[in-house]
């Protein structure tokens, strides 16, 4: 969502805005902000266009309101975002909170690979002792996905947008929710047959039981760097499998998961809600109360530099790959089985859309998304060999390069670099919070847009249809120094694994052109 397009941002407000859009989706963007008149703390904002969001995320008032309460209720617990003002005008709702430094998690976990179990238990923990909290507080989040997993600057881990979220007792009063959300790889089984959905009411679900059958997913992804199906109905074999041999399937994913966590997974991922893992149960597993190097008697993650530089080094692009052959299991579906969901999901290939700070014509039919100047287009029309820079070039790229953070994924064996080592005291010094889905090119610009469009082209790339239909994100060209270009894959929303994967496959395609510090 482009803001400008709806309606200028309120300016009555107790803060002053100091970045440009962080982060986006279908009807909200968020944009950091410090005190009127100091330079710190800086927090995020969201904004919320009121209209948009009731028309083309059908999220009435009321819901805003209801985020609202719910977030400022958990707020105060050490993995989940802290909550601090809201206000709001005829137009816009805005939501004032903390500032996860660190970026999203699963931009730092390399898809179809996962991370060391050492790693994953480490955010599990931290995930169960913030899902514990909001329970004990009678709310349940109903949306724990990757998307809603941030880090902080010291790599802890918090859970953020309660949009979903929703009180399930009150004074010792349960009740039972109907509302058809989540996104289908995480959702719980009992979300899709006891929701009401049309005209067919149901018959409810316990919102605290969906919330563990959403750990257990994650925890999976974790581990296995991918979800073990598509959505947990008829139509995965994958999950028919599950069902048909009690958990003990021969998929390969499940396969290369640590024994000790197979128990716990199968707990936590029973299908009768009644039978499921209960929180104090996963608490007292014994691959819960496993020792751990990197996880301190509070809670918090310790030795973040080596844990940091375990993550970093684990992301790597492998140019022999075939990126139309799947790994371990095809890139699924997120919104394919006809679900009306109640939020934003990822598409099978995503819907990008492209900008640049230079000009071209693009060679296939995408929205243009001009991020930075606006430039006339100019004529592409040539299909010629590249012309590469000379070898001083080259050099002289390779030495400005040097401490970028995403040029190690494309080395054969995956450093961090050397000026980020040397002074790092956080985890951020070593993983930076900006995301890693970007390449960097000496190719003529002529030359590289087409050859990009084209890759995403052979990826089948859907072109938005239809106004609801929002892009899952957009690709940047930007000239960052002469005859270097910075060629950014943003995702705007939809499962950062889906768009690392989707990231790959294109810069395979486009090897040709990718500047490599090995070469």
């Amino acid at each position: 969502m482009q803001h400008s397009q709806l309606a200028p941002l309120p300016k009555n407000v107790p803060f002053r805005i100091v970045s440009k859009t962080i982060g986006q989706g279908a009807y909200a963007c968020i944009k950091k902000a410090c005190p009127p008149d100091d330079d710190h703390p800086v927090f995020a904002v969201k904004y919320i266009h009121k209209e948009y969001a009731a028309r083309h995320g059908r999220v009435s008032s009321r819901q805003l309101n209801l985020e609202v309460t719910v977030h400022s209720h958990v707020s105060g617990h050490p993995n989940i975002i802290n909550f601090l003002k809201t206000g709001q005008d005829d137009v816009w709702c805005w939501i004032a909170m903390e500032l996860a430094e660190g970026g999203d998690l699963f931009d730092k976990i390399e898809a179809d690979e996962g991370v060391g179990e050492d790693i994953a238990h480490v955010y599990f923990t931290q995930l169960i002792s913030a899902v514990s909290f909001m329970h004990s507080k009678g709310v349940g989040h109903r949306d724990i996905k990757p998307e809603n997993i941030l880090l902080t600057a010291d790599g802890n881990l918090k859970i953020a947008d309660f949009g979903l979220a929703t009180l399930f007792e009150y004074k010792g009063v349960r009740k039972l929710s109907t509302t058809f959300c989540g996104s289908p790889p995480y959702i719980a089984p009992e979300i899709i047959t006891n929701s009401t959905r049309g005209n067919a009411k149901g018959i409810g679900y316990h919102p605290d039981l969906v919330d563990i059958w959403s750990c257990g997913i994650v925890l999976f992804v974790l581990l296995a760097g991918n979800t073990p199906w598509d959505s947990p109905t008829d139509d995965s074999y994958e999950f028919h499998e599950y069902l048909a041999t009690n958990g003990r399937t021969t998929d390969e994913l499940w396969q290369k998961l640590p024994p000790a966590t197979l128990s716990l997974l199968r707990g936590m991922l029973t299908v009768d809600p009644m039978k499921r893992f209960s929180l104090e149960d996963v608490r007292r597993h014994p691959w819960y109360t496993r020792a751990n190097k990197f996880l301190s008697a509070e809670g918090k993650l310790c030795d973040p530099i080596n844990l940091a530089t375990s993550m970093f080094e684990s992301l790597h692009i492998d140019f022999t790959q075939n990126p139309f052959q799947s790994p371990s299991q095809k890139m699924v579906s997120r919104s394919g089985d006809g679900m009306d969901m109640n939020i934003d999901e990822p598409s099978l290939s995503p819907s990008v859309g492209f900008s640049s700070t230079q000009p071209e014509m693009q060679r296939v039919s995408m929205p243009t998304d001009w991020d930075s100047q606006h430039l006339a287009a100019g004529m592409v029309s040539s299909t010629q060999p590249m012309n590469k820079a000379s070898m001083s070039q080259d050099i002289a790229m390779e030495a400005q390069l040097e401490g970028e953070p995403s040029m190690s994924q494309f080395s054969q064996q995956p450093s961090v670099p050397v000026s980020r080592t040397q002074n790092a005291q956080r985890f951020q010094d070593i993983v930076p919070s900006r995301p890693m889905t970007r390449f960097y090119s000496v190719w003529e610009l002529k030359l590289l847009v087409p050859l990009i469009c084209e890759a995403m082209h052979r990826l089948g790339v859907p072109v938005p249809g239809v106004p609801r239909c929002m892009p899952a994100g957009k690709v940047i060209v930007e000239c960052v120094a002469e005859g270097l270009f910075e060629v950014e894959f943003v995702k705007i929303k939809g499962d950062p694994l889906e768009w690392r994967r989707f990231f790959k496959k294109v810069t395979i395609l486009c090897k040709d052109a990718v500047f490599k510090p090995d070469e």
